[in-house]
């Protein structure tokens, strides 16, 4: 007779700034993470970012490094995914990076930075007939945060987002969400 086993799943709680062990297969249950890789002159970029729900992993990734770094305190555990969502990951990160891609050649540091908003507002926020509503607090993506993953100065973002409120694109909505307006 022989006796199979379930392999452990494997179940981590990590904090701001961590990074995930490479290799392996990780399925969101709270938080919020962001892929990056770097130039040869170490500047960083995003490849992907990452919320409750969504399988995360550098295995498919020709660059090295490619790091799974958390951006808020995270929740994950190991998998095993199927290989239909495998494919399905393969696809949600070739749009993902994409999408960003898309966001970081727009020219003007305004409209790069309103993209990025609205863009992060759709996939992780809450969308109303007055726009898009987010907490940037909960995903902890601080100035310096929004300008690493768009390549803009944190002096810039910062500017530019007071600039917004101003202007009545961006709005305070409590204490830790934005409302960014539907063009």
């Amino acid at each position: 007779m022989t006796t199979s086993r379930t392999p452990q799943t494997l179940r981590l709680t990590l904090l701001p700034h961590d990074v995930l062990p490479d290799g392996l297969h990780w399925k969101i249950q709270d938080g919020y993470i962001r892929t990056a890789s770097h130039d040869e002159e170490g500047e960083s970029f995003t490849l992907g970012l990452w919320g409750p729900g969504d399988w995360v992993t550098n295995a498919y990734s020709t660059l090295r490094p490619v790091e799974i770094q958390c951006l808020s305190t995270v929740v994950v555990e190991q998998g095993h995914p199927s290989e239909a969502e495998i494919l399905a990951f393969l696809h949600h990160q070739i749009r993902n990076t994409e999408e960003l891609f898309e966001i970081n050649r727009v020219r003007g540091a305004d409209s790069r930075l309103l993209r990025l908003l609205r863009w992060i507002g759709i996939r992780f926020g809450q969308v109303s007939s007055r726009g898009y509503r987010l907490s940037l607090r909960d995903m902890n993506l601080t100035h310096q945060a929004l300008a690493e993953i768009c390549g803009l100065t944190r002096v810039t973002v910062t500017k530019t987002l007071n600039h917004f409120k101003r202007l009545g694109l961006l709005h305070q909505v409590s204490d830790t969400d934005l409302m960014v307006s539907i063009p």
